[in-house]
């Protein structure tokens, strides 16, 4: 996903406090479920294989859209693409994919549905002999140390040498849609950076 903030004009207060007198980032002040999503779970680390397949999942359907889209979404997603469970979507047949595209609940693009499916099996053949071994790739990129905190959505990259990097690991074994601005995306995402604005409560 590009990261939420950057729906967010940079001529906007990067801080918004809210009804509950509680200061966050300002793309979360908008939308109750943004709200609920940058409190529990945007930059939170995340740890495991299905639930990091999840994200990279969903970050590669988000690309070109906006994250709102597909956190709205996420639930059906969910459920066609059973839990992203990676032996169930790597299991997917071209009778499936084709049942996928005429999913309202979804984003029917077939491209990003080929790639989840073809990703799934990629990534079960990375765990099958060794279970956490794609959590392990993927936090293998995360930033050593800690950087100096954001004070304003200027201060954010799109890219870094990290998201980089973990792109061009990925795209060797043949992953899709994993570009270097959607990994630095999900690295924010999944706690491998911590980007909450300073005064923000999360930061």
């Amino acid at each position: 996903m590009s990261d939420p903030h950057a729906e967010t004009s940079t001529t906007r207060p990067a801080i918004v406090v809210g009804e509950d007198g509680r200061a966050r980032c300002a793309w979360a002040a908008s939308d109750a479920e943004y709200r609920r999503y940058h409190d529990e779970e945007w930059g939170t680390p995340l740890h495991g294989d299905r639930p990091l397949f999840e994200k990279l999942s969903l970050e590669g359907f988000q690309a070109g859209l906006s994250w709102i889209t597909i956190l709205r979404r996420r639930p059906t997603f969910r459920q066609a693409f059973h839990d992203f469970d990676i032996d169930a979507v790597a299991q997917l047949t071209e009778a499936d994919e084709a049942e996928l595209l005429l999913n309202p609940g979804i984003i029917r693009n077939r491209a990003k549905i080929s790639a989840t499916i073809s990703n799934a099996r990629i990534i079960r053949e990375l765990v099958r002999d060794k279970a956490g071994a794609f959590d392990e790739l993927m936090w293998s990129y995360a930033p050593a140390g800690t950087s100096e905190r954001p004070r304003s959505f200027a201060d954010l990259p799109a890219v870094t040498t990290e998201s980089t990097a973990l792109s061009t690991a990925l795209k060797k074994l043949g992953l899709r849609f994993v570009g270097p601005t959607t990994m630095y995306a999900l690295m924010q995402s999944t706690g491998m950076v911590d980007d909450h604005i300073e005064g923000c409560w999360r930061a």
